[in-house]
């Protein structure tokens, strides 16, 4: 088992323990997991390696499929920049066919790197009162990586989610999951399995 995995599940349990050991004091505050899927739109899939292209659209899937069992929610983030595009109503802004979009997931429209910039993400996660940020889709080295600083920046737990990520170059791929925190999607069953 990876060094890091191991640290980002003691971590979550040191997290999530209550601050005194007496057996009166309160229970140890729920995980309020979100799952953000970034930017898995057609414009710029083909810019991604394609080993990632291959694989991690059934991980992204998978991890989808987990926070819908435990009746958690899916927010998916498109991005548009009113100069470059693409442009909302198009089929290059649209998420791949094969990634599960449901009619009741929040969807964000950004125009920046990080998912918080110039969105309403924040607000709706802190009203929702969720605490922690799972992370997937496109690019690690970009947009993914803004968002999990945006959000550490914030306060919010945030965890990348192995397998599940993509950039240009794959070995990049592996320095971001390796960099942060990041959970495999084993362990992400067995967190939400937790809470």
């Amino acid at each position: 088992m990876r060094t890091k995995t191991i640290a980002t599940c003691l971590l979550l349990v040191a997290w999530a323990m209550p601050a005194t050991a007496n057996a009166e004091a309160e229970e140890a505050p729920e995980l309020r997991p979100v799952l953000i899927v970034m930017d898995v739109q057609n414009e710029w899939m083909p810019r991604m390696s394609e080993e990632e292209r291959e694989t991690a659209p059934a991980s992204i899937n998978a991890a989808i499929g987990l926070f819908r069992e435990f009746g958690h929610p899916v927010i998916h983030v498109y991005h548009s920049d009113p100069e470059r595009g693409p442009a909302q109503g198009t089929e290059a802004f649209e998420f791949l066919d094969s990634i599960e979009v449901a009619e009741g997931d929040l969807k964000v429209v950004k125009a920046r790197a990080s998912a918080f910039t110039e969105t309403e993400l924040e607000q709706t996660l802190r009203e929702a009162g969720h605490d922690t940020i799972f992370l997937c889709g496109l690019s690690a080295t970009g947009c993914v990586l803004a968002t999990y600083f945006g959000a550490t920046d914030r306060d919010f737990m945030a965890l990348m989610i192995e397998g599940a990520l993509l950039s240009g170059d794959a070995s990049r791929t592996k320095v971001v999951e390796e960099i942060c925190y990041s959970v495999t999607l084993e362990k992400l069953r067995e967190i939400l399995e937790g809470d």
